[in-house]
């Protein structure tokens, strides 16, 4: 028991003494200036605005390799930064610029479709960025309509 009662002095004394320095003391100014500006700047975000978000094959034939470029704006007051850009599925492919767009600037995104599938067929490809929202759609579609066969005559 009285280890115990030795031990609890020694953590009391310990706690006591080593709470001298007060902490405020300790903080550089310049650090405090450049966290309010960090802080001041995660406010600011790119926005990206697509001229259009979806765009319409029409009727293709399967297997008919078509593309689209949907163009897009940085209207936010920050650089945009596309991270990655993906779709539902292996048979829509989307390139986009890996250069960061300034404000005002413009840039494209570019989504090949190797025509597979039958009938009605939507791809989204999703874009993630440095936005506030982190990301954004776009969407194709097309009917594509098949090469050979009984459906392809009639």
């Amino acid at each position: 028991m009285k280890k115990v009662f030795l031990i609890a002095g020694i953590v009391a004394a310990m706690a006591f003494t080593g709470c001298k320095d007060n902490a405020s003391d300790k903080v550089k100014g310049e650090n405090v200036e450049m966290a309010a500006t960090r802080d001041e700047n995660a406010t600011v975000f790119p926005v990206i605005e697509f001229e259009e978000t979806a765009y319409d094959f029409g009727n293709i034939a399967r297997g008919t390799e078509v593309e689209h470029v949907f163009k897009f704006k940085n209207t936010g007051k920050a650089p945009l930064v596309i991270v990655d850009a993906t779709s539902t599925c292996g048979c829509t492919v989307p390139s986009y610029p890996e250069a960061p767009i300034q404000p005002g600037e413009t840039g494209e995104l570019l989504v090949k479709y190797n025509g597979s599938g039958l009938n009605a067929v939507t791809k989204v490809v999703t874009v993630k960025s440095n936005t506030e929202k982190g990301s954004e759609t776009v969407k194709i579609t097309a009917f594509v309509q098949p090469t050979e066969g009984p459906a392809a005559q009639g």
